[in-house]
């Protein structure tokens, strides 16, 4: 995932990593002794690309990853109401009256759920996904 670039024009950049792998907790300070922190591993890519290809591989200001973020945890609020929504309508087998006349279908809360899980899952690995 691009997140930005520098340049003669723009010397730094701050960009903010999300999705780190928990590392080994001893971590060595400068004194010698090692104490117990956290401390996460993150894989970074650099490339090296002339200015004009550049230009077109940054990312657009609406896409930055503060905005994926804030979009991600829409959805996952949208979802949890949608799923709380659903569930408060959920009656057991004897409590469901059968009516010839009214053409109700219904699906497993366990159905619900699994889908719920799998589109979460999906956020977190690609925020965009629901764009193909």
């Amino acid at each position: 995932m691009l997140l930005g670039h520098i340049s003669n024009a723009k010397p730094s950049a701050i960009f903010k990593i999300s999705g780190l792998k928990s590392g080994d907790n001893a971590v060595l300070n400068p004194f010698g002794q090692s104490s117990q922190q956290p401390s996460h591993n993150a894989q970074i890519g650099i490339s090296v690309e002339p200015l004009e290809q550049l230009s077109q591989q940054t990312p657009a200001t609406n896409t930055s990853l503060s905005t994926l973020n804030t979009m991600v945890a829409f959805s996952q609020k949208m979802l949890e109401n949608f799923f709380n929504y659903a569930s408060s309508f959920a009656v057991n087998q004897a409590q469901m009256v059968p009516n010839p006349s009214e053409t109700f279908k219904f699906v497993r809360l366990s159905t619900l759920q699994k889908w719920y899980e799998n589109f979460q899952k999906r956020m977190e690995s690609n925020p965009n996904f629901w764009k193909t």
